[in-house]
């Protein structure tokens, strides 16, 4: 299997779970954290449902993995999302020590990688992992678009 086409199946897993999240009134956002070529955790948003500011997907995933593996470094794993992690979230990739970030759609407004702060730019951040932006991005933005347009 292609590198694109390996990437494109774990991000269309992230999708899977970002569409859930919207069936369960959250937004639609999925993230899967990937070792060795395997889903090893995976989780949609869940801030309402938990009434927790901080249950992002990338959160509630990077927490899966780093149980999964018992242990808080994620150095040889690879992290999907469907949406530019936020400050909070790039945070977390980075002090996870995830070794590759891909994302779908860009955010603008919130985003932190290639979007408003920048993190991995800045000077105090500790870890930068690869990043790869634009990963199945026009189906992740329809999942947003759908989601909030339905919201309206």
């Amino acid at each position: 299997m292609t590198w694109m086409r390996m990437s494109k199946s774990f991000m269309d897993q992230a999708l899977d779970l970002a569409r859930a999240a919207a069936a369960a009134g959250e937004v639609p956002v999925g993230c899967v954290v990937v070792q060795n070529g395997e889903v090893i955790a995976g989780a949609g948003n869940r801030t309402i449902r938990d009434r927790d500011p901080t249950a992002h997907a990338e959160m509630l995933a990077i927490r899966q993995a780093a149980q999964a593996l018992r242990s808080e470094r994620l150095t040889d794993c690879d992290v999907y999302v469907t949406l530019e992690p936020c400050a909070m979230c790039a945070g977390a990739i980075s002090f996870a020590r995830i070794r590759r970030l891909y994302y779908g759609a860009a955010d603008p407004k919130g985003g932190a990688v290639e979007s408003g702060v920048r993190f991995f730019a800045s000077p105090a951040c500790h870890h930068r992992p690869e990043v790869y932006g634009g990963i199945g991005e026009s189906e992740a933005s329809a999942v947003l678009k759908d989601f909030f347009r339905e919201r309206r």
